[in-house]
């Protein structure tokens, strides 16, 4: 957690990232940027579902709606904090002639999707009225 606070402040200065190492093959640092993006369409779509389950299910129970709605928002807040954050380690990994980095955010987020769907089939299941 402490290495994430610290890296907030290479986000928003990539000059500081450009002079580490050397120069990686464009071909690496422009595959890590699509993976960047791919994480950040995958924010926007959990934020969607978010609002979508609180803006298109108003028959479901109150804490159900919300509670779904709310760990659907709170998974894409993170996937877009985790995005930028991934591809400045990658970046930075690249440059450095290091391997890049591990990471279990992606087996965290499956389970919280697997989870929001799990839920989500019992409300189906068990009907929607409160």
């Amino acid at each position: 957690m402490i290495k994430f606070v610290r890296n907030v402040g290479v986000w928003f200065a990539p000059a500081r990232i450009r002079a580490e190492g050397s120069t990686p093959d464009y071909r690496f640092s422009l595959a890590n940027e699509r993976t960047f993006l791919a994480w950040l369409r995958t924010a926007l779509a959990l934020i969607g579902g978010g609002f979508a389950v609180d803006q298109f299910l108003p028959d479901l129970r109150w804490g159900w709606r919300v509670g779904l709605a709310l760990a659907l928002l709170a998974a894409g807040v993170l996937c877009s904090l985790r995005a930028v954050n991934h591809w400045m380690r990658c970046e930075r990994a690249m440059r450095r002639g290091e391997d890049l980095p591990a990471s279990r955010f992606p087996a965290l987020l499956s389970i919280v999707v697997a989870v929001v769907a799990l839920a989500m089939v019992v409300v189906v299941l068990l009907g929607w009225a409160g």
